[in-house]
């Protein structure tokens, strides 16, 4: 998996704030503690691979027709089968981990 997940998104998980500056080069206010490498890097790594798990999901968003099509499948067909004619065969394609 390609790493989507930088410094800056780990510090605002971490519950940092007011840091400024690059994603290796950062200051933060003053009286502020900053979080060693380590819990930076651990929160980047499970950052990513809550994001890694979720790669089902945005490959279904993707496959899915669009709402409106949908919605007139639904209209035309009904519910039972929007489901097997549009929802399983995607989720089939693309099954939870």
């Amino acid at each position: 998996m390609e790493t989507i997940i930088d410094n800056v998104t780990a510090l605002y998980s971490l519950g940092y704030k007011g840091f400024w500056g690059s994603n290796k080069n950062l200051n933060f206010p003053e009286g502020v503690t900053p979080p060693t490498e380590s819990e930076i890097d651990a929160e980047v790594k499970r950052l990513q691979a809550e994001y890694d798990a979720q790669e089902y999901a945005r490959n279904r968003a993707l496959d899915y027709p669009d709402w409106g099509a949908q919605f007139n499948k639904i209209y035309d067909d009904g519910l039972t089968k929007w489901k097997t004619e549009m929802v399983d065969p995607v989720k089939a394609k693309y099954p939870k981990p």
